[in-house]
């Protein structure tokens, strides 16, 4: 369960000067210094995100409030299965992280944790997580993380992302598992309304990425990276952009036909498409227009597109409670 990294802000443990630094002599301080060095190692930030679009999930497969003790089991494992993902991640991604300004802060990068620390932490949680999954949720669910984590580590980390341009495309696919993961917890089955979500977290992803490294694209381009920004012209990132933001809207709104939801979900999403794609098609336009470098501000459409996810996934909970409310 996770992510391509899309974080542009320290985590916990990442910052300069934090406790262990201050006083190196304070075992208490020492000790603290490395839990929250393997805290960042989790890429707390990227699991924040997950878990936007696994609790709604549960509510729509529950038709209302799912029962808490499933819910709480999967955030809990789902937790564990996504930073299992990233602590190894940044094992085998250290060389580039050093190479990289937007990575270079990472705790492998900069030597506060062992490489050997961050995989066995890694195998470690990835062993947890498919165990309480299948002791406390279900097999499915146990299944379905476990091949998240594995496409995570071999598909996109090891095969793809030094690559190939299409890295976050199809790399994406790990993070959209949550989707998947969520609804299978609750129904112990798989069903069409969550690969409808599924789908508009895969459409979404390329996007929302392609934004963030048109920002580090120097970045990407001295660690060898291939993202696309990095081997094509921001008129064709920008021109895909356009084309996933538009998949992205029009899949949102096939929820409402194949969950049955009120009027309450596709009016939200309307309205959350149309702010997207206008900020996608006005960078569009601005790149066409000549607006090229630092000055196209990409950076708007990275927040935006944040918003408009977390805010999807929000209006995707609320529905079911307003079905019942409304009976």
């Amino acid at each position: 369960m996770a992510l391509t990294d899309g974080s542009t802000h320290p985590a916990p443990g990442e910052a300069a000067g934090d406790a262990g630094a201050r006083h190196p002599d304070s075992p208490g301080a020492a000790l603290l210094a490395q839990v929250r060095a393997y805290v960042a190692l989790s890429k707390p930030r990227v699991i924040e995100l997950l878990l936007i679009t696994t609790i709604p999930v549960m509510f729509v497969a529950a038709a209302g409030v799912p029962p808490l003790g499933t819910a709480l089991a999967t955030l809990v494992f789902g937790t564990m299965s996504a930073a299992s993902a990233n602590a190894i991640n940044c094992f085998i991604d250290r060389d580039i992280d050093q190479e990289m300004r937007r990575t270079r802060r990472r705790p492998v990068a900069m030597a506060r944790v062992t490489p050997r620390g961050a995989l066995i932490y890694g195998l470690v949680l990835a062993a947890g997580s498919t165990a309480g999954f299948a002791l406390l949720v279900n097999p499915l669910s146990a299944a379905l993380s476990a091949f998240a984590i594995l496409f995570y580590i071999f598909v996109y980390t090891m095969l793809l992302k030094r690559r190939t341009a299409q890295n976050v495309v199809w790399g994406g696919i790990a993070g959209c598992m949550p989707v998947l993961i969520g609804w299978s917890a609750i129904t112990n089955r798989l069903d069409w309304a969550p690969f409808v979500l599924f789908l508009v977290v895969f459409f979404w992803t390329p996007p929302h990425t392609w934004a963030l490294a048109m920002r580090y694209r120097e970045d990407y381009a001295a660690a060898k990276v291939p993202m696309l920004p990095v081997v094509a012209t921001d008129r064709r990132v920008l021109l895909e952009c356009v084309l996933y933001s538009w998949a992205t809207v029009v899949t949102s709104l096939l929820l409402w036909p194949v969950a049955g939801t009120t009027l309450f979900y596709p009016v939200v999403a309307l309205v959350l498409g149309v702010l997207l794609l206008v900020q996608a098609h006005r960078l569009l336009a601005r790149v066409r227009a000549g607006v090229t470098g630092p000055r196209l501000s990409t950076m708007g459409f990275f927040h935006l597109s944040n918003a408009y996810l977390a805010l999807l996934f929000c209006a995707v909970t609320v529905d079911p409670l307003l079905a019942g409310l409304l009976g």
